[in-house]
């Protein structure tokens, strides 16, 4: 059963309760107008033939048909050496859909343009459908970031075609007050209204810091700043599901040692919309470490990956292509390994018609 906290901030808690609202109610339109969109085509032969050798292929499949993707962070290895080329097609293989960039150079592979590697992508039946750019690098003018060079950033995003542009950086460019919170909001302000007027979402993801307390407030969780300052029609989450998890160990309690826990689902049943990505990365509980997970494959941890897709799609009133899926480890062990078990793993399963 989930445990729902009010923040101790009043205003806080009157702006997240209504943004919650609105949220629900967005993305139950989102849901209508997407559930009349043609299905993708079928998951590869490599995915299938790997769900069916774990006996999991019987039943409704709880990944949406047509949102795997993959964060291209996690094969940078193989960019850097064998170039874009060679990993798309090892990718098209595995059974994926879309991927998120995390720059766009290919290292000894040589250069490539954006129109290029955008064309090389849809030969690979693969949809561009994010990249992750810095928010701000206050010591160099010219700095590829949103702060720095907003136009520069959107004009590639826009020549790739993306419907999404977000930052893994979090809002901690002013402190970790509330105050300063609400500044970083501003600008994330800014830069989704910008998106926004190219037909882009700007996004932020997460890590587990952002799940922690303010300076000032120690009974005010910084994420709920973020998410009650920011407009929830220009700025939108990725959920890195594996770092919310990790939060959930880590910021469980106040530093007074006051319980605090929370669930990282609720955040987004609360306000299905403002979650159009995710990234699915996986961590075996180890109460030891620092993050209470060590990081594995996905399909090799302890993360209920068919509960929590199931639970948002579920959310979205049928919605099942509303969401974007993205598997990531960040620091594999074969970077092709793990894209091809991940894929295999979320095909695989399956959940009754009648769940």
């Amino acid at each position: 059963m989930s445990r729902k906290h009010t923040p101790d901030d009043p205003e806080l808690a009157r702006r997240l309760s209504r943004r919650g609202m609105l949220g629900v109610a967005a993305g139950a339109t989102a849901a209508a107008l997407v559930g009349t969109a043609a299905a993708a085509g079928p998951a590869s032969a490599t995915a299938d033939s790997a769900a069916r050798a774990k006996g999991k292929g019987r039943g409704r499949p709880v990944l949406p048909p047509g949102r795997l993707g993959v964060q291209l962070y996690s094969l940078r290895d193989k960019v850097s050496t064998a170039g874009f080329a060679a990993v798309f097609a090892e990718l098209e293989r595995y059974g994926y859909n879309e991927i998120e960039f995390a720059g766009y150079t290919q290292g000894s592979a040589g250069p490539i343009t954006l129109a290029q590697l955008k064309r090389l992508a849809h030969h690979h039946g693969l949809h561009p459908i994010g990249s992750h750019v810095g928010y701000y690098d206050n010591g160099n003018p010219n700095a590829y970031t949103f702060a720095q060079n907003l136009t520069k950033v959107l004009d590639d995003a826009e020549a790739l075609g993306l419907k999404h542009i977000g930052t893994a950086a979090g809002p901690f460019r002013y402190g970790t007050t509330v105050d300063a919170w609400k500044r970083a909001a501003e600008d994330f302000n800014t830069y989704g209204e910008a998106a926004r007027a190219r037909g882009m979402k700007f996004y932020q993801h997460n890590h587990a810091e952002e799940f922690s307390f303010a300076t000032d407030k120690p009974g005010v969780r910084l994420y709920d700043v973020l998410l009650a300052e920011t407009d929830p029609d220009h700025v939108f989450l990725e959920m890195d599901i594996y770092w919310a998890y990790s939060a959930q160990f880590r910021f469980g309690k106040q530093v007074d040692g006051t319980p605090r826990p929370f669930d990282p689902l609720d955040y987004v049943l609360k306000r299905p919309h403002r979650y159009p990505l995710f990234h699915v990365k996986d961590g075996i509980r180890d109460d030891s470490a620092r993050d209470g997970y060590r990081m594995v494959d996905v399909g090799d941890g302890d993360i209920d990956y068919k509960r929590f897709l199931s639970k948002v799609t579920a959310r979205t009133h049928g919605g099942r292509r509303y969401h974007h899926w993205q598997t990531e480890h960040d620091n594999p062990a074969e970077s092709y390994a793990f894209a091809r078990k991940s894929s295999a793993h979320l095909h695989s399963l399956r959940e009754r018609c009648g769940d």
